[in-house]
């Protein structure tokens, strides 16, 4: 064998070496691959930080928890379906206190922190999660979490919710179906509290369909909800605050496509009856609504109309937001609806509609 040979062999074991993974500890990140009988769950349980579980299509009846740091849940699109088992969990011993898991929470997949330590850089994307009792995707104590490409239908709360985390991205997801928000992003549903900074979470280009709200926002701040499809739910958008401090706001709903809101749902204990609702700010300040497109929606009910300010469940009001250059048609009662004071320091300004209340906000 000529040294030449044996240069191009060296060569060549080099680069196979790379390609099968041969490479430095730091940088040797897996993928764990889930087959239809088979459990997601453990293989979340096996997984690394920087590793990917990749479920194949498949009906998958589980519930799966993550709290690994750095992991990518991808499934193979929306062949790939996560739904609750056929049989009941377990009742917990005699005299002892069942332990609260994701499944008899009644949520699909869970991502889950720590208050003070929070779970960095999980992906959840491509698949389906439908039929749990409260929500398809339920995160709380994230930072950096991105949900992408996910279809939740037909959850008995919330499609896709987050609490008590910063610097999320949802992206491309659609929620359809759900029994409260298809989005659902707050600080603390369990306390009373001032606003958290989201520290620049986004919600963007998802598709929002037959659910009670659209899309909720409630007490946070500095965030984005940007290109959402929001379609045929109770109501569109709704961005939610009170009396406490921070209040909720300084954050901004733009270039979304708010149509046809217009299905009916019944009061609760915070609010009025729903139907016809486009976007609605309620105890919010400094919040930025431009260049949305708002068409259609039709109702009597308090929060009915286009794009709609009005006083919290608690009085508290919506204070110096700005709405601009947005464009409205088709709503009733009107395009624009301020029930706020004029001193409250609410601005519009450039909207392209016909019908306001008060007169004069066109």
């Amino acid at each position: 064998m000529t040294k030449r040979h044996i240069a191009y062999l060296a060569c060549a074991t080099t680069l196979v070496g790379t390609v099968i993974g041969a490479t430095p500890a730091s940088a040797a990140h897996r993928t764990l691959v889930v087959q239809p009988g088979q459990s997601i769950q453990k293989a979340v349980n096996t997984a690394k930080a920087g590793d990917t579980v990749f479920v194949l299509a498949g009906t998958y009846r589980e519930s799966v928890t993550v709290k690994t740091a750095g992991l990518t849940l991808r499934g193979a699109g929306p062949g790939t379906v996560i739904q609750p088992p056929q049989q009941k969990t377990r009742p917990a011993p005699d005299g002892k206190k069942a332990a609260v898991t994701c499944l008899s929470d009644g949520n699909g997949i869970c991502v889950v922190g720590g208050k003070d330590k929070p779970l960095e850089d999980v992906t959840v994307s491509d698949l389906k999660v439908t039929g749990f009792a409260k929500s398809g995707v339920f995160t709380m104590g994230t930072d950096r979490l991105t949900v992408k490409r996910v279809i939740a239908e037909n959850n008995g709360q919330w499609g896709i919710a987050q609490q008590h985390s910063t610097r999320g991205v949802f992206r491309n997801n659609t929620a359809r179906g759900n029994g409260d928000a298809g989005l659902f992003l707050a600080n603390n549903v369990k306390a009373e509290q001032g606003a958290t900074d989201s520290r620049g979470a986004v919600v963007d280009h998802n598709r929002l369909e037959d659910n009670r709200i659209g899309i909720t926002v409630r007490r946070l701040r500095d965030l984005a909800v940007t290109r959402n499809y929001v379609l045929g739910n109770c109501a569109g958008v709704f961005v939610v605050g009170d009396e406490n401090k921070p209040r909720a706001g300084a954050l901004t709903v733009s270039d979304n496509l708010v149509v046809r809101n217009n299905k009916y749902c019944p009061k609760t204990a915070r609010l009025p009856y729903l139907k016809g609702s486009g976007i609605v700010l309620t105890g919010t300040e400094k919040t930025l609504v431009t260049r949305n497109r708002v068409t259609g929606h039709t109702g009597k009910s308090p929060l009915s109309g286009g794009i709609v300010l009005f006083k919290s469940f608690v009085g508290a009001t919506s204070e110096m937001n700005r709405i601009t250059g947005n464009r409205l048609a088709d709503n009733s009662p009107a395009d624009l609806v301020n029930q706020e004071a004029t001193k409250a320091g609410n601005v519009f300004t450039g909207n392209a509609c016909r019908v306001s209340k008060p007169a004069g906000l066109c």
